[in-house]
């Protein structure tokens, strides 16, 4: 097994706000930019009180502990590679982020056996697995009524099933705040 670096992410708001997470370089593991992060949360509205959410392709957490930071009454974090769902409970317990769970599963099997809805879904996988962004109109039996979809691309991105409510670029990321059309 090789070697690989730790790196750190701060949370940028919140009650965790300027505490670290760290995760270490795993091939397609790119932590979403504060900047991008501070545009999420405006568009979310800062606070996200009662609100239970899902990190999909979890990697760093940020984006899940972001929203748990900002009082999200749950958030389950899924992640398949092994190395970034250790990362991920050793970050949990060093925030104590009891309203955190985390799964060490692929995304579309947790999508199969998944009954509960959510209010965000946050949906960044890796850009070089394409495959799964046609995971992303399922996403829809998931939401509840009102919820958002925020989505990462290296694309432009558009749907007859999802409505762009905002979107913005940094870079070469795309990113957008969804919703059911």
């Amino acid at each position: 097994m090789s070697k690989t670096k730790k790196n750190v992410v701060k949370l940028i708001g919140g009650n965790w706000k300027r505490k670290n997470i760290f995760f270490h370089d795993n091939q397609g593991l790119r932590p979403t930019l504060g900047r991008v992060r501070e545009t999420l949360f405006n568009w979310l509205n800062q606070d996200l009180t009662n609100k239970a959410c899902l990190d999909l392709f979890a990697g760093t957490g940020a984006l899940g502990f972001e929203a748990l930071s900002r009082n999200a009454s749950s958030c389950i974090f899924v992640e398949k590679n092994k190395e970034s769902f250790t990362e991920l409970t050793k970050n949990k317990e060093s925030l104590n982020a009891d309203k955190a769970i985390i799964l060490h599963c692929p995304a579309n099997i947790f999508l199969k056996s998944n009954t509960k809805k959510f209010d965000v879904i946050f949906f960044d996988p890796p850009f070089m697995s394409k495959d799964d962004y046609d995971l992303l109109d399922s996403l829809v039996y998931h939401l509840k009524p009102n919820g958002h979809i925020y989505m990462e691309s290296d694309s432009k991105y558009s749907s007859e099933i999802l409505k762009i409510i905002k979107s913005s670029i940094a870079g070469k990321v795309y990113f957008y705040l969804l919703s059911k059309s």
